[in-house]
């Protein structure tokens, strides 16, 4: 399965009151680009979108602060009947280090259809590694 990537750079209102990255908008980021992988691994399926359905074993390995990038990798390292299971890196990339990984985590994605009235339902998705 592919690698998919996605960027961010850390701004000042995405600090928290020690001046490094907010532990919640990592995971926010994070769980974008868990939902990038899922996105592109559902294509050409019956299913619409697919949710966030868990996220388990973040581990935050270094602070990240202000002006430094953060480089996202994830990839679909599982599947189930409608589950996808993502792994996301998060790379720091500042000016005395290029990729520094600096968190980790696991994301369970749902992949989900929209029936006629508009409310979504769990699909199988049918798709396997």
């Amino acid at each position: 399965m592919a690698i998919t990537r996605y960027s961010q750079i850390v701004m000042p209102q995405d600090a928290n009151v020690v001046g490094t990255l907010f532990g919640g908008q990592m995971v926010s980021w994070m769980d974008i680009a868990a939902a990038k992988s899922a996105h592109r691994f559902i294509k050409g399926t019956p299913a619409n979108i697919t949710v966030t359905r868990a996220i388990d074993a973040i581990e935050f390995k270094q602070p990240v602060h202000v002006g430094d990038w953060v480089n996202f990798t994830s990839k679909v390292i599982k599947t189930g009947n409608t589950s996808i299971v993502i792994r996301v890196e998060a790379y720091k990339e500042c000016e005395d280090s290029d990729q520094v990984l600096a968190c980790t985590g696991i994301f369970t994605m749902v992949s989900v259809k929209k029936d006629e009235s508009g409310t979504y339902h769990k699909i199988t998705h049918g798709k396997s590694l």
